[in-house]
């Protein structure tokens, strides 16, 4: 299996790395409390189709180390720009779902854009979703902190209880398997408790306003009319109009596990996407 250290503090870090060796190289990073695996539907597709698709497991989930450490924004991001480095990754596209999304913003702003061609927001919890001063109608902190408390108490119950609306089976009438919802919620588990609860720690005090703007690579920006966890309004309109020059693509009736309901579309989206971002490249001789 294959694993590097991360330029932190040296935790183990597990990837995927499918389809051909050269060529554009697309980068998954997956939402909280899941690894790449919830990415095969994009992953494998697109392998196939001869695009390089290598997907990480943040430290606390999937295959990569138990950590105690780490989980704040600045850590993850260098995890991630460490995937980059240890591969000799270039003319990267950065693919991040919910709180990858911030991953990929913050390893932009703190690194540079040496090795990235351009990024995909997708259902992202990017600029922040907890309401302050400079977010009014974020999510009461109030809340936030009742749902945290359900969360420690019970994670299986959590996760089965947040299905429905996760996929949005009933309010749009996406239809999801009982047995994939199974599978899912089992690897949402295999995230550490400590993992988990950072993740949700981080979410919960994000506000990425002041550095949107300063990304200087393409985006897409992709999102659902029924996105309950990271409303459109709140979070992929106002990151669409935060990213200088971003491109928003709004699914009907997609939910925040669009990566499943929408998979076709998405992975069509993606393969567009990261031709034109190639083109581009060519084009500038990068």
């Amino acid at each position: 299996m294959p694993y590097y250290e991360s330029p932190v503090d040296g935790t183990r870090l597990h990837y995927a790395d499918h389809g051909p060796a050269s060529g554009a190289v697309a980068v998954f990073v997956a939402s909280a409390y899941l690894g790449h695996e919830m990415w095969e539907h994009q992953m494998l597709p697109l392998a196939e189709a001869g695009y390089r698709c290598v997907g990480l497991d943040r430290r606390g989930h999937g295959r990569s180390d138990d950590v105690w450490r780490g989980y704040d924004l600045d850590t993850l991001a260098d995890d991630l720009q460490g995937l980059l480095d240890h591969l000799g990754l270039r003319e990267v596209t950065l693919i991040g779902h919910s709180v990858g999304t911030a991953e990929v913003v913050r390893c932009l702003t703190r690194h540079g854009s040496d090795r990235v061609a351009g990024a995909v927001l997708v259902c992202g919890v990017s600029p922040g979703i907890l309401r302050s001063e400079r977010l009014p109608d974020g999510v009461d902190p109030a809340l936030a902190r009742a749902d945290d408390e359900l969360f420690r108490r019970d994670r299986p119950a959590w996760f089965a209880r947040s299905a429905d609306a996760f996929f949005a089976v009933s309010s749009a009438g996406n239809e999801v398997s009982d047995a994939y919802v199974s599978r899912l919620i089992d690897r949402c588990l295999r995230a550490t408790p400590r993992a988990s609860t950072g993740l949700r720690a981080l979410v919960t005090g994000l506000d990425l306003t002041d550095e949107l703007p300063a990304v200087d690579v393409p985006v897409l920006v992709v999102h659902g009319t029924h996105d309950t966890s990271a409303p459109l309004a709140h979070t992929g309109e106002r990151l669409a109009r935060l990213v200088p020059g971003a491109a928003l693509k709004v699914y009907d009736r997609g939910g925040h596990g669009l990566f499943f309901t929408h998979a076709e579309r998405l992975t069509a989206d993606l393969r567009e996407f990261l031709g034109t971002v190639g083109a581009t490249a060519a084009t500038a001789g990068v």
